[in-house]
């Protein structure tokens, strides 16, 4: 593929020739700063084994009408959110639908929200859902709007980064401190959201029967997380998909090449399901790309899940996410080829 095409799909993780000369210069860094959680920009991790906990209703949750509560611990329960969270969501909206405001219970309001979580009308139909099972996603139905609102803050990062989430629903932080203050009251004010940086403690646990090596890449890589996505860039301050991959091979002596185009035929083809801890994950992901053109590429850990240089505006843009996704074209193992195998004897044989 040709520099103008590289350049011309930048929201690929494909780098352009300007920054070629930079991909052959090594990256210095000691194995052991790299440890999980640690390294430069890594931070500590967050522990979000809990995020999703339902808390049990205290006396203030006898004031949120009983269908909305049931409502709101079902859809809790069922998409991981804390129901209290998403009962301060709809108490600061529409007083849990009692609000005479326009737009709650027909119609919309100024902004063009409706229902009683207030939703926009497209963004209902991206995130909507069938609570009912009634055959229609009706915005002013709780027993649609409320998993909906669920569904949304999933889809922001909740519950690992709840307040993020809650901001993405209604961009003010005022908003957010008051739906958590009322979060807090439904269950008698010993709560806590998380708000992970994008490093989760759960993640750091290899499978077992990790070999050193293996560790050594996935280490570097993982010390990333919490850094930025940057198209083109190779590091140490900032990565795209790729960099990230070829610097992390590149710990253990080991050169892949720069792009995700040129990383797909590199490697051994895995079949999907035989993927292991340091084999490498392929999206469709972009214009340009197909099946057999993948533009994205992640680096599995174990567990469905795969160290990844998202992209600019993500949270985290360098994080873990599952690999498990429509868009996956398949798996490749480069530790398979012959060359790098002989590579790796040869370095093990130095130590």
């Amino acid at each position: 593929m040709s520099t103008r095409i590289l350049l011309f799909v930048g929201g690929l993780c494909v780098a352009a020739v300007m920054f070629a000369a930079l991909v052959s210069v090594p990256i210095l860094f000691g194995t052991g700063q790299f440890l999980y959680g640690g390294g430069v920009g890594g931070g500590g991790c967050v522990d979000t084994a809990a995020a999703g906990s339902q808390p049990a209703a205290a006396g203030d949750a006898k004031a949120v009408p009983a269908d909305y509560l049931k409502l709101y611990q079902e859809a809790g329960k069922k998409y991981g959110i804390p129901w209290n969270v998403l009962a301060g969501v709809g108490k600061v909206e529409t007083d849990h639908g009692r609000s005479t405001m326009p737009g709650v219970s027909s119609g919309e309001n100024y902004a063009g929200a409706g229902g009683p979580m207030q939703f926009l009308e497209p963004t209902f139909k991206a995130f909507a859902v069938d609570g009912d099972k009634d055959g229609k996603k009706d915005r002013y139905d709780p027993a649609d709007a409320i998993p909906t609102a669920a569904a949304y803050l999933k889809h922001n990062g909740a519950p690992d980064r709840m307040r993020t989430a809650i901001f993405q629903y209604n961009h003010s932080w005022d908003y957010v401190d008051l739906v958590l203050d009322w979060a807090k009251r439904y269950v008698g004010g010993e709560f806590k959201v998380v708000q992970a940086n994008g490093i989760n403690c759960e993640d750091n646990q290899l499978p077992a029967n990790v070999s050193a090596l293996v560790k050594t890449i996935i280490a570097f890589a993982m010390a990333q997380r919490g850094k930025p996505y940057v198209f083109g860039a190779n590091g140490p301050d900032a990565y795209d998909c790729s960099s990230l991959i070829q610097a992390a091979y590149r710990q253990v002596g080991l050169n892949l090449p720069r792009t995700t185009f040129e990383q797909w035929p590199f490697g051994v083809k895995i079949p999907k399901g035989k993927e292991q801890p340091g084999d490498l994950v392929f999206f469709n992901s972009g214009p340009g790309t197909s099946p057999d053109n993948p533009g994205h590429v992640g680096m599995v850990i174990g567990g469905g899940k795969m160290i990844v240089a998202s992209c600019s505006s993500c949270v985290p843009a360098i994080g873990v996410k599952t690999y498990k996704k429509a868009n996956w074209v398949g798996v490749t193992r480069p530790l398979a080829r012959p060359d790098f195998k002989k590579k790796v004897s040869e370095l093990a044989a130095r130590q």
